[in-house]
C-alpha cells in the first residue's frame, strides 16, 4: 500500500486513466467500509481509499472533536486488504480557500437530514467536489446507510463528473444495527436499544411491503421509540426512495430514521 499526503504526487505517481476505484472515508473503519473497499478491489484494477475528517459538514465543533479517530489501526485493516493506495491530505490540501467550502443545496433538498443539520451536506458536496476536481476515478464507492447522502452525492457528479457511482447496501451487525463509525461511542447497553429501534423498523417495513395503509403506524412506532430511557427522536419519516418525495407506494419506499441514543445522533433506513 503506497501512502499519500499530497494529491499532487498521488496525480503524478498514479495512472488514473486505468480502471481506480475511489472510497472516501472519514477513518475509524468497520465492516461497512471493507464491503465498499471489497466492491471497489471486485470492480476495479485498483483501489483508492482516503481517510479526512471533513471539517466543513459538521455543524457542531463537539461533534467534531469527539468524531472517533483511530488512523493506526485503520492502516493495519487497509493493509490487510491490501489497498493499493491510501491518500491522508490535510484540510489546507483540500481546501485552499473559504469559498471551497460549502456547495449549496436546493431548496427542495432541505429535508430530514440537512433540515435537522444545516451546512451538513453542503459541506459533505464541497469535500466529493474538491476530490473529484482534484483526482478522476472511474468509480466512487458509497454506502446506502447514508441514504440521504448518497442520493445528494449521486445527483451532484452526474450533473459535474464523468465518475460512475457504486451504491453499496447498508450492512448490519448481528442484532441488525447499522454499522457507523459512530457506534464505538456506545456501550452494550445502548447498542441494545439501537437494536430494539432496528427490531421495530425492521418489523414496520415488513407490514409496509404487505399493506402500504400500515403507514399510519409510523406515529405510534416514533411515540415507542422516544419512550425508551434516553432516546430522543430527531425525525421518522417514510419517502420514496427514488426521490425522497413523500408519494410512495408499498414497491417504492423506505423509511428514514434519525434519533439519539444519550447525546450520539445516529441515522438509518429501511
Amino acid at each position: 500500500m503506497i501512502i499519500f499526503k499530497s494529491i499532487n504526487k498521488l496525480n503524478k505517481e498514479v495512472d488514473f486513466k486505468a480502471n481506480i476505484g475511489f472510497v472516501p472515508t472519514m477513518g475509524s473503519l468497520h465492516n461497512g467500509h471493507i464491503s465498499l473497499i471489497k466492491s471497489s478491489k471486485t470492480n476495479c484494477k485498483k483501489t483508492l481509499v482516503s481517510i479526512f475528517i471533513n471539517p466543513s459538514q459538521f455543524n457542531k465543533k463537539s461533534d467534531l472533536k469527539n468524531y472517533p479517530r483511530n488512523l493506526k489501526k485503520d492502516m493495519m485493516i487497509l493493509k490487510k486488504l491490501k489497498v493499493d493506495y491510501l491518500l491522508i491530505p490535510n484540510t489546507k490540501e483540500i481546501y485552499k480557500n473559504n469559498n471551497n467550502k460549502k456547495i449549496k443545496l436546493n431548496k427542495k433538498d432541505k429535508i430530514m437530514c440537512s433540515l435537522y443539520r444545516p451546512g451538513h451536506f453542503e459541506g459533505v458536496l464541497a469535500v466529493i467536489n474538491q476530490f473529484l476536481k482534484k483526482i478522476k476515478p472511474t468509480f466512487i464507492f458509497l454506502g446506502e446507510k447514508d441514504y440521504q447522502q448518497l442520493f445528494l452525492i449521486k445527483k451532484f457528479i452526474n450533473k459535474n463528473f464523468k465518475v460512475n457511482v457504486f451504491a453499496c447496501k447498508t450492512i448490519r451487525d448481528k442484532n441488525k444495527v447499522a454499522l457507523s463509525s459512530r457506534n464505538n461511542l456506545l456501550n452494550k447497553y445502548d447498542l441494545k436499544k439501537s437494536s430494539y429501534i432496528a427490531a421495530l423498523l425492521l418489523n414496520l417495513r415488513n407490514k409496509l411491503k404487505n399493506n402500504i395503509s400500515n403507514k399510519y403506524k409510523i406515529k405510534y412506532i416514533s411515540k415507542k421509540i422516544n419512550n425508551i430511557k434516553n432516546i430522543k427522536v430527531e425525525y421518522l419519516e417514510i419517502r420514496n426512495k427514488k426521490n425522497l418525495s413523500k408519494n410512495y407506494n408499498k414497491n417504492n419506499f423506505k423509511i428514514f430514521l434519525a434519533y439519539y441514543n444519550k447525546n450520539i445522533r445516529l441515522i438509518d433506513n429501511y
